[in-house]
């Protein structure tokens, strides 16, 4: 890992979204120098399904060397905001560098993504960026060596980063823009950058996008807080960057890797938007079948029953015979622990719809509609579908790649894969 200098001490850092995960690991990594650091963050009470609060993350910076003050903020809100900036220039004397780390993240298509979910992705990622910025540039300007970080990726306009979430791309691209704007504006002033990790880092907000053992493709979030302190110990020169932590970690030394990983050693879950196509990305992972990017706990190993089946037009061919292996794992444990009803509209040389039904009774699983309205809907060449259920094609990397529409509960969909992995005993 990053050793760290001794530069940043008494420099004062603003960070939103410091309360947990990238923004509180940036503050503890600071914090070793003996900075100061604003926690700006909305969490002052516990949260039942975070954790963390401002005032958790301020004890644990203080008792790593640095001092900290937190601040109740929602970037959305100017006064809240401007009224952090005031305390913590009247605290520590000015403000050094400012870390936009505050972030939302919906994946869903246009028509599933509901208007108050763009409405906050566009709020937080985009409109809270800019206003922070442009709220502490005035105290930055008096900085020996200023900086502004945006977490935020590289502007890859391929349009495979925007077709299965456009609202989440264009808030997030919203933020890089801001980067590319400020750098420009304020070159020779203000060192502005953006930090994007190469890999799938393990946050709470990764915890819940991918499931329970999805932690073992990540990398810790010590990773991005080495980079960004890397990125602090440069001059203002070094502005206008699109930095990937590895790549400067390695500029700084860094070779061994896997002190960063979750399991060190396991193949790892490559972020969004860079430069490498999906495609490539699913071909990668198709080498290691046996890992599963999203793995649920297996629970006491179920009594094998068959649930009701629909009488199937497409009686024949190998869509009808992966039915006919599901309907030998379902059980009442799976409906109970499952609680979604799905359905199949698969394309290719074996076109149809398909169910299966993982909420009532001791399940289902046929051709045509569900016997109820489903709660998840999943668009795919039939080829791809035989695939996944066979473990060679990872959902979630269908999912990236395009190969793969969702429509519904995005939380039930990535449940499905229970049921693929107890089909792995069966193939």
């Amino acid at each position: 890992m990053l050793q760290n200098t001794g530069k940043l001490a008494g420099y004062t850092i603003f960070i939103t979204g410091a309360s947990r995960g990238i923004g509180k690991a940036i503050a503890l990594k600071a914090a070793r120098d003996g900075a100061n650091v604003v926690i700006a963050a909305k969490t002052a009470d516990p949260h039942p399904k975070l954790p963390g609060t401002i005032y958790t993350a301020a004890a644990e910076i203080e008792a790593a060397g640095g001092k900290a003050l937190p601040c109740i903020v929602d970037v959305r809100d100017e006064k809240q905001i401007n009224d952090a900036v005031e305390q913590a220039v009247e605290k520590f004397g000015g403000i050094d560098i400012l870390v936009n780390n505050a972030s939302a993240i919906n994946l869903t298509g246009t028509l599933e993504t509901p208007m108050k979910k763009i409405d906050l992705m566009l709020g937080i990622n985009l409109r809270g960026t800019y206003l922070t910025s442009k709220l502490c540039i005035p105290h930055l300007l008096k900085s020996k060596n200023p900086h502004i970080l945006n977490l935020s990726p590289p502007l890859n306009l391929n349009p495979i980063w925007f077709k299965n979430h456009t609202a989440y791309t264009m808030a997030k691209y919203g933020m890089s823009m801001c980067v590319l704007g400020m750098a420009e504006e304020f070159k020779g002033s203000i060192a502005v950058n953006a930090l994007w990790p190469k890999t799938a880092i393990q946050t709470a907000a990764m915890d819940m996008l991918g499931g329970s053992g999805i932690d073992k493709q990540c990398r810790k979030v010590e990773i991005v807080a080495d980079a960004a302190y890397a990125i602090f110990k440069q001059p203002t020169s070094f502005t206008g960057q699109f930095v990937i932590d590895e790549d400067i970690l390695r500029k700084e030394g860094i070779r061994d890797f896997d002190v960063y990983a979750v399991e060190p050693g396991h193949p790892l879950l490559p972020d969004f938007f860079l430069d490498q196509q999906p495609e490539d990305l699913a071909r990668q992972m198709k080498e290691h079948v046996s890992v599963d990017i999203l793995t649920f706990p297996s629970g006491a190993t179920p009594a094998f029953k068959s649930g009701k089946t629909s009488t199937d037009s497409a009686s024949t061919g190998p869509v009808s015979d992966m039915f006919n292996i599901i309907r030998g794992v379902l059980s009442p444990d799976i409906v109970k622990t499952t609680q979604g009803v799905y359905r199949f509209d698969l394309s290719g040389d074996h076109a149809g719809v398909w169910y299966i039904d993982l909420k009532n009774d001791a399940g289902s699983a046929g051709s045509g509609e569900p016997p109820v309205k489903a709660d998840v809907i999943m668009t795919l060449d039939s080829s791809d579908f035989i695939k996944m259920f066979e473990g060679k094609l990872k959902p979630t990397m269908a999912f990236m790649s395009g190969k793969l529409k969702i429509k519904g509960d995005m939380g039930l969909a990535i449940k499905l894969e229970k049921m693929m992995a107890m089909m792995k005993s069966k193939l």
